[in-house]
This record gives C-alpha cells, structure tokens and sequence, in this order.
C-alpha cells in the first residue's frame, strides 16, 4: 500500500515524463501547509530560470498576517510573479508540473493566474 506522499510523486513522475519527451520548459509547481512554491525549469531539466514563493519576505509583507501564504489568492499572487519573472527570462511557453497535486484550489489559482498574467501553457 502506498502513502498518500507516494502516491502523489508517483503521479508527479508520470506527469514528468511526458513533459520531458516535449523538450520545453516546465512550470513546477509544489504546496505545502503553509507556502505554495513555483519555478520555472529549462526543457533540459537543469536550470531553474525563474522561480517564486510565498516565502520570500517581499510576499509575505505584502500577504500582510502571519499564516496568509496558503490562500487562493496568495497562490495568484504568485502566479502572476513567475509569469513576470519568466517573461523577463525569455521564457513564453511552458509545460504546467502540478508535482502529482490536484489541479483544484490554490494550485488551480496559480496556473490561472500566470496565464492572465501572458505565460503559455
């Protein structure tokens, strides 16, 4: 039987896979409890070139109360920085790695959010 853990990286692997046979640049995305993280990797899968987090202090002040980083709305928020982030990389088109997480809720939030905001995928 496996994990709840070991079933999401399972999916994340299949999910991997196939971006990989594509050869463009990937938009990984990884939730915690409390933060939701995203980058940007190049198609070779050895370079981050952008990447953002409701870790970072800029963020969190702009989040305002501790603890406001697991938000749909902070995942926007980010969603819109990695947009800006990789346009400034030269980065237009990416394959979308939701890491094996449910395209649903803050994950959800992220992905649109970087679409309005220019990013392809």
């Amino acid at each position: 039987m496996l994990t709840k853990k070991e079933q999401r990286l399972r999916r994340a692997r299949q999910t991997r896979a196939r971006i990989a046979n594509q050869g463009v640049a990937r938009l990984a995305v990884h939730r915690t409890n409390l933060h939701i993280y995203a980058s940007v990797i190049s198609g070779c899968g050895t370079k981050v070139l952008a990447s953002a987090s409701t870790a970072e202090a800029e963020v969190r002040t702009q989040l305002g109360a501790v603890g406001k980083g697991s938000t749909t709305s902070a995942a926007a928020l980010i969603g819109q920085r990695i947009a800006e982030r990789a346009k400034a990389a030269g980065v237009e088109q990416v394959a979308f790695d939701r890491s094996g997480f449910a395209f649903h809720g803050r994950v959800k939030a992220l992905a649109e959010a970087a679409r309005e905001a220019g990013l392809q995928f």
